[in-house]
């Protein structure tokens, strides 16, 4: 069995964005030489999400919304008890959550086996600093 691990850093300017790291990925999955397999692509850092869904602009807009909704912004120590330790992201905590922390995706022929509109995107919630992803192709 062939494993092959890399690392990629982002660093996004806005407090909430949503980027398609497919491209990304698929170069990674061909360098692997793993014809079938599986890829894992995971945040490493508590306020990030990698996700799956559609790459259409509404859709991001409305995640944006929603998250708002869920787990608005709010620096104040009276909102969120995690923001009295001197931080201002618990929201983003609560936000990474719901978008979760990985996917893993088969890898069928040497290509990533999605289904239609499926791609890969790197969520940020609390940006303006690096943050790394995990990314692990394994199989044969």
């Amino acid at each position: 069995m062939k494993s092959h691990t890399e690392y990629l850093t982002f660093n996004l300017p806005a407090r909430m964005a949503f980027e398609n790291i497919t491209p990304k990925i698929e170069e990674i999955v061909q360098k692997s030489g793993v014809r079938e397999g599986l890829l894992l692509c995971n945040a490493m850092h508590i306020t990030a999400s990698v996700f799956i869904n559609d790459d259409e602009s509404g859709l991001h807009e409305d995640y944006r919304k929603w998250l708002e909704g869920l787990a608005p912004f709010d620096a104040s120590p009276q909102r969120y008890a995690h923001n009295r330790t001197g931080e201002d992201n618990a929201d983003a905590h609560m936000k990474r959550q719901i978008m979760g922390r990985e996917v893993v995706v088969a890898i069928t022929d040497g290509k990533l086996d999605f289904g239609p509109w499926e791609q890969i995107f790197y969520g940020e919630f609390d940006g303006r600093r690096p943050k790394r992803i995990l990314v692990k192709v394994i199989g044969e």
